[in-house]
């Protein structure tokens, strides 16, 4: 992983989220702005969890110790899963926002928070895709979910730019019925799309944290590159799970039972290097050789986890 480049675009995310938190909270209070103010106290949250992101890369990027022998990836995973937290809590908080204002009397929108949403929609789209390209290819979770961070930021900038859109259309073009409530409509929007988003990415990380396998056509692919290694008889099963930003891989199978303990040695070595030259996410293949008889039946069938 290139640590400095994922490193920089944690930063270009916190000090980009604090930008914005100002802008979006200071235009939501002047121009009365529901859906901006609601965006603009989401963004505040952004600002945690882009540093709880960025904490969790540097502990990440450690090499393994005594205490870690797997190495720190995880870190990245529980980051994702308070990151998932942070956007659940916001989603509900602006949409309870949102559903309050409808019982109040309207607020005439204004041009300039309208500019403020439009500013905030074209930066977190660009943050998006800076992010979620860099943290791809260099395999970060927390980095990922920054990403999907910043993407729940573009659905709320959107909303906001369409319901204050909309309200100015109403107050200075033609009357649209309900118009003026296009404010806190498009902030109940916003909610649903950003706790849709947080679910996802709660999910993926529980399934990180419980060791739930990879997808299966991994393993065919690991199965398929076992089968081709010299003396390999059979395949008793394959096990392989992320561990953060990279896979670690279990394989028991069997050999002659009469080879030496330098070939049995080679037969780990080689299976370690193919798997790991065909994957390169996997940073760890554990071996486990089991003795093969003649007479017995070759089973080339891997188990499932």
């Amino acid at each position: 992983m290139d640590k400095q480049q994922s490193l920089f675009a944690a930063w270009v995310s916190v000090i980009s989220n604090i930008c914005l938190t100002i802008l979006k909270i200071i235009s939501g209070v002047v121009f009365k702005s529901q859906v901006l103010l609601a965006d603009g106290i989401h963004n505040a949250a952004d600002v945690v969890a882009s540093a709880v992101s960025l904490g969790s890369m540097k502990i990440s990027n450690q090499p393994a110790d005594e205490d870690h022998p797997y190495g720190h990836g995880k870190a990245e995973v529980v980051s994702s899963a308070f990151v998932s937290i942070i956007l659940m809590l916001a989603a509900v908080y602006i949409g309870y926002e949102s559903i309050l204002a409808l019982f109040e009397p309207a607020t005439e929108a204004h041009i300039l928070a309208f500019v403020a949403a439009v500013i905030s929609l074209l930066w977190k789209a660009w943050l998006y895709v800076y992010t979620i390209r860099i943290g791809r290819k260099e395999r970060s979770k927390g980095l990922i979910a920054t990403a999907y961070d910043h993407l729940a930021d573009v659905y709320a900038s959107l909303a906001a730019v369409v319901g204050i859109g909309i309200a100015l259309i109403n107050q200075y073009i033609i009357a649209i019925p309900y118009a003026a409530y296009g404010d806190p409509v498009a902030g109940i929007i916003v909610a649903l799309l950003i706790l849709k988003l947080a679910i996802g990415m709660m999910k993926e990380s529980i399934d990180i944290l419980m060791e739930a396998s990879i997808p299966l056509e991994r393993s065919h692919q690991y199965f398929e590159t076992i089968k081709q290694i010299t003396y390999v008889k059979r395949i008793d099963s394959i096990r392989a799970r992320n561990h953060g930003h990279y896979v670690l891989v279990d394989v028991r199978v069997g050999i002659q039972a009469d080879l030496t303990i330098q070939q049995g040695h080679d037969v780990c070595r080689e299976i370690k290097k193919q798997i790991m030259e065909r994957d390169e996410e996997v940073t760890e293949v554990l071996v486990h050789l089991n003795p093969w008889y003649a007479e017995t039946e070759v089973v080339q069938t891997p188990v499932e986890l």
